[in-house]
Order: structure tokens, then sequence, then C-alpha cells
């Protein structure tokens, strides 16, 4: 009877050894998001159903020890949501933003110049317009209302303004759903303004080759990578592009890790929560050849420089 008992404990033993095995084999699981900044999180409420509201993100992000996340939203600012955040919960930095949408008067110096005396200056991103671009990727064909930031080959006349406050209150731009060729001439007329950080939202995904991802990072830009745009979904089951996930890393690789960053994009019901996001796209990242120490710019270094936090350098 004891050595059956004996039996037994050893079969348990092993049984407990493959489990915690298995569950060490997962890249996914085992990455820190210690000192990481999400720069690209949708939450509720909103127009679109989310997935998880700001305070339970906010939460939820501090408990997997990031250090920050940048809220954002296709139809009101963020930087009041951010400071009630920061005001709820603190221990994590909170960063909102407004995005030039019609819903906010599109190309509206006034509205950013608002968005960024709130109450805490918690408001740091300016997104040009997202849903309301005349870039038509997420649109179907037939006739709507935009939001034109190129006309005849130049920025259109009201960016002006909107660069110089984006200048002076020294905010970083987003190019938001600008055409790659269009990111190319905003972001030397935003440099002449005196517009200091600038990043091309989600690059690749509109479309941008590595030729234009290389003019976009030599003229000081950063370019935005975010996990979402590899997702998805077949049978209920979430799919990872892995083909576009080993080139998104090997673009990193040729153009330098300087040049990026790298966030989540999550938010969407039935998507993976953003932590989640995060440490996925680390863990294919990694697995697709990037360092540690690549991982440690996109992922945490560069982020906070564009929000003026400390880097450890």
């Amino acid at each position: 009877m004891l050595k059956k008992a004996g039996i037994i404990s050893a079969g348990c033993l092993l049984l407990v050894n493959f489990v915690l095995a298995q569950k060490i084999i997962h890249p996914a699981d085992t990455n820190s998001l210690a000192g990481t900044i999400d720069f690209h999180c949708h939450t509720g409420p909103d127009v679109s159903p989310r997935s998880i509201n700001d305070l339970d993100l906010v939460r939820l992000a501090k408990k997997d020890g990031m250090r920050g996340i940048v809220l954002k939203n296709h139809y009101a600012i963020t930087s009041d949501r951010a400071q009630l955040a920061m005001q709820e919960i603190g221990g994590i930095e909170v960063f909102g933003g407004i995005a030039l949408n019609l819903s906010v008067g599109g190309i509206n110096a006034e509205a950013v110049r608002r968005m960024a005396q709130f109450d805490g200056h918690r408001g740091k991103v300016v997104w040009l317009p997202t849903v309301d671009a005349e870039n038509s990727f997420e649109h179907g064909p037939g006739p709507r209302k935009f939001v034109p930031v190129v006309k005849n080959g130049k920025p259109v006349p009201e960016l002006a303004e909107v660069f110089r406050v984006v200048a002076e209150n020294d905010l970083i731009l987003e190019t938001g759903h600008s055409t790659p060729a269009e990111s190319l001439l905003l972001i030397p007329a935003a440099k002449q303004a005196g517009v200091k950080k600038i990043v091309v939202t989600h690059a690749m995904l509109l479309g941008a080759t590595l030729s234009q991802v290389k003019q976009m990072a030599t003229m000081g830009a950063v370019v935005e990578f975010c996990w979402q745009t590899y997702l998805s979904k077949s049978n209920g089951k979430i799919i990872v592009d892995n083909k576009a996930v080993a080139n998104c890393a090997e673009v990193i690789k040729t153009v330098g890790a300087e040049h990026f960053i790298i966030d989540s994009d999550l938010g969407q019901k039935g998507n993976p929560l953003h932590p989640d996001g995060m440490r996925a796209f680390i863990a294919a990242l990694k697995a697709n050849g990037l360092s540690e120490h690549e991982i440690d710019l996109v992922a945490r270094k560069n982020p906070a420089q564009l929000l003026d936090l400390d880097t450890g350098k």
C-alpha cells in the first residue's frame, strides 16, 4: 500500500511539474510588463463598445507593473479622464489627448489649446483626424464627410495654428489615419513650426513601405506599431498574423529600435485586454529576434521620452 501510495505521489509530482513547465514555456506569460507604457488604449465609456473602462484598465495596468498608459478616444478629449484616473488610483502615469475628428470641430486649434489647459495637464497627445480622415481605409465606398489635412500637396492652412499650439505646449503630434504620403508632407511642416515630438500612427497598417518608414525616421518622427493590427478572428478564436509580426520585427531591426514605439491599440469587445496584448507583442518580437535592449527601447524608453518621463539614462 505504501509502495502504491508512493507511486501515486510521484505521479502527482510529475503531473504538477509538467503543468508548471507548460505554464513556464508560454513566453507571453513570462514577459514582465514592468516599466512599459501602452501609448494607444481604447476604453469605455465610448461610442463603440469597449471591453473595459478607464478606471479598471488603470487598475489592471498598475497591477501588472506597467509604468503608464495613454487613453485614446476618436470622438472626445481624454485629458480629463486621465486626470480623474490619476486622482482615483495613482501610482501609475495616465495621459490623454484629443483626436481632431468632426466631433471636436476637425482641425480646431482652440480645442487643442483647451485640452492642454485641463486641470492636471494630463493631455499630451494630439492625433490628426482618425475615423474622419480623408484616407478611407476604414470606410466602404460612398460619400462621407471627412477632415482633410493636405490639399494640393501642402498641409491645409488650419494646421499652422494647431502646430503652433502643439509646439507652445510641448505636446506630441500624431499623424492619425493620414496616408504615408500625407505624413511625409506633414512631418517637415510640423517640425518647421517648432513641433519637437511626432509619432506616425500605425504607419505600416496605413500602407507605409520600408523606404517611407526610413524617411519618417530620418525626419525625426517616431513610428508606431500596434498589436491589434495583427489580430483577427476565426471561429471565435483570436488569430495572430505571424508573417506580419515578423515583418514588423525586421523593420525595427533594420531601421533601428530608437525610432519606434509598440503599443496595444486594444479595447475592442472580444479582443484581449491591453496588458495581455502588450505581453504577447513583446513575446512575439522576441521570438522574431529583438533583443532585450531593443524591447526596452520600443516598450519603455522611447514612449517615456515622448511623455517627458525619466528614461533612466
